[in-house]
């Protein structure tokens, strides 16, 4: 079954150097997700309810942001593995244009409606006024923070991961101690709570952006060409459309259907114990799947560049094969320590810390198990549908596989379990349904990878496709 699996030495020790920065990199993220949620607690559940309630809409930034960098990697990792440098900056050009308009509308409707937005996503008003502060600023740190990740997507797809793994690592310090002086107010600094956690966030993004600029103008790998960034042409902006467009609305329609998942919870009965046992292992559950995601980012820079190189379909399809069949086996491998240490960490010691005692923390243990426990299955899907499809260019069925099982599947089982046969008892219930897109994902995409109808070469100009 795991033939494929047989490869050189050297093929793991490529595919390891990709996926150990990313990974490192996407632990240092999810971090501190988990560093906020961990601070905010501290000032009691309403306020980590209220937190966790306004980054309903922050998900979706969020999901804006990671769109558009995966649209721009499928066109980079191809252009690089042709050696036509000019045009991943024409691409760059592109994806900056559209992404910080994007993102800059979002934020100043962010700004503009806090709390009538919040309003929308829980049935506790108190909650929407406490984290109306909170939504209004950290909009405004995605702008920055689009930018950066565009950059950081393009070293990737040069096979260069180490720059983004350094340069959030470097965002994270900064944003942490921001956090420790202005949420309460250590060192002189004015304790700002909810507010202080999103100035700290903004002012992270700010310096991460600046640092990317100067590494950016003085790089000597990747030198950007100013004229064909400033001016990427028509050419260029059909073509990213083309294959972005589709990308950047299935990860803002996934988060929005991910976001949903938060506004059933927000509208159970114990929606504040549903709520922030849900923050808690919500994080919990992203650090576990860090090198899930690093091995999907992996998977498209070398997919992309066989394709790029014009392999042949034989050789794209063994590769990618290879690459699935081996995040299987890590993701049951990550499955099993996480299930492990639900009883001999995450209850004892996790859960107290984060003050989930009682139902929240019986809510964050079935949250927990029915997380973990899918690891394997969301390891496959992340690797086929942000790894494989995408760096094949099968875009549109991309976005099918990965949004219509869990529009048409998890969320509606989720709501039924939450709102319709929920009496605030049957949490295990609702933690399963959670999970349930995974159930038909996996089959799916299996079923399209098995045959080489998803590899198209992206840089071919239109007309000229064989």
């Amino acid at each position: 079954m795991f033939q494929e699996l047989r490869r050189p030495r050297a093929f793991y020790a490529r595919l390891f150097r990709l996926t150990g920065p990313i990974a490192l990199q996407n632990l240092i993220t999810f971090s501190l997700g988990l560093i906020d949620t961990f601070m905010v607690s501290r000032l009691g559940n309403t306020p980590m309810a209220a937190v966790t309630t306004a980054n309903v809409p922050v998900f979706l930034l969020i999901s804006l942001v990671f769109g558009i960098q995966s649209g721009l990697g499928i066109l980079a990792s191809q252009y690089w593995g042709k050696g036509d440098t000019e045009s991943i900056s024409r691409a760059i050009g592109v994806a900056s244009f559209i992404g910080t308009g994007l993102s800059l509308l979002l934020a100043v409707a962010l700004w503009l409606w806090p709390v009538a937005i919040m309003d929308l996503l829980s049935n506790e008003h108190e909650l929407s006024v406490l984290g109306a502060p909170y939504l209004q600023i950290i909009g405004f740190s995605y702008v920055f923070n689009m930018l950066s990740s565009i950059y950081v997507s393009v070293q990737r797809s040069v096979e260069n991961p180490n720059f983004g793994m350094k340069l959030f690592g470097f965002s994270t310090v900064l944003n942490t101690g921001l956090n420790y002086l202005l949420i309460y107010g250590k060192l002189g600094f004015p304790m700002l709570g909810i507010r202080g956690a999103a100035i700290a966030t903004l002012c992270a993004r700010i310096a991460e952006f600046a640092v990317c600029l100067v590494y950016a103008l003085r790089s000597k790998k990747l030198p950007l060409c100013i004229k064909a960034l400033c001016h990427p042409g028509w050419e260029m902006v059909r073509r990213f459309i083309k294959y972005s467009w589709p990308v950047l609305l299935n990860e803002v329609a996934w988060g929005l259907g991910n976001s949903m998942l938060t506004v059933v919870l927000g509208y159970t009965v114990i929606s504040v114990d549903f709520l922030a046992a849900y923050a808690v292992t919500g994080n919990l559950g992203r650090l576990f799947l860090v090198v899930c995601f690093g091995l999907g980012a992996a998977t498209a820079v070398m997919v992309g560049k066989a394709i790029g190189e014009g392999q042949s379909q034989e050789e794209v399809m063994s590769l990618s094969h290879c690459l699935l069949q081996f995040t299987v086996v890590l993701g049951s491998a990550i499955a099993a320590l996480a299930l492990v240490l639900v009883p001999l960490v995450f209850q004892p010691y996790i859960f107290p810390l984060f003050k989930l005692y009682g139902r929240p923390a019986a809510i964050a243990t079935a949250l927990a198990v029915t997380s973990f426990a899918s690891i394997p299955l969301h390891a496959y899907s992340i690797s086929a549908v942000t790894g494989v499809l995408r760096s094949g260019g099968d875009v549109g069925w991309a976005a099918a596989l990965d949004l219509l099982p869990q529009w048409l599947f998890a969320l509606p089982l989720t709501a039924l379990f939450a709102l319709v046969l929920g009496d605030g008892s049957n949490y295990w219930w609702v933690a399963a349904a959670i999970q349930g897109e995974s159930l038909l994902k996996v089959p799916l995409c299996m079923l399209r990878c098995r045959k080489p109808v998803w590899i198209h070469d992206v840089t071919i100009p239109e007309g000229k496709e064989p």
